[in-house]
């Protein structure tokens, strides 16, 4: 199965409220893009910060997942944004995510967030901790056999 097909399968409940889409998945780099409106601004109607970090953070979790060992999931550990510039109310916002580091025990993750134009309105790196043996479970299982 390939990588866009494997997130489609396990979406966000969040990153589909954030309106986050995808644009391109691979184990190497993951690309969304996201509309701003109104519910995610701030005053004047530019993106709040927590929803470009909101937003960041999908992609490092997206791409963390899809360089997991089996059975395993992930968890925010820590991260680290620069802004730049606002993202006006209607504009469109493309995230790209690369990978700084991927170990056994952690991995990092850059996510540029740019205007259409190429504009570059922050820089995410988040670090991403590799939890073996706690892939979700099922829905329905109380017990997580399934």
């Amino acid at each position: 199965m390939d990588s866009m097909s494997v997130l489609r399968e396990s979406p966000l409940p969040f990153a589909d409220f954030l309106g986050l889409r995808l644009r391109s998945a691979t184990p190497d780099r993951i690309e969304a893009e996201l509309e701003v409106r109104d519910e995610l601004c701030t005053r004047p109607a530019v993106m709040h910060g927590g929803a470009m970090m909101a937003f960041a953070d999908s992609l490092g979790g997206y791409a963390a997942a899809l360089n997991l060992p089996d059975g395993a999931a992930t968890t925010t550990l820590e991260s680290k944004t620069n802004f730049f510039a606002a993202a006006p109310v209607g504009t469109k916002i493309i995230g790209e995510c690369t990978p700084l580091h991927r170990g056994r025990r952690t991995m990092v993750w850059q996510t540029r967030l740019m205007s259409p134009e190429g504009r570059l309105l922050a820089l995410v790196t988040q670090t991403q901790m590799v939890l073996e043996g706690r892939a979700p479970r099922p829905a329905g299982s109380e017990s997580g056999k399934a």
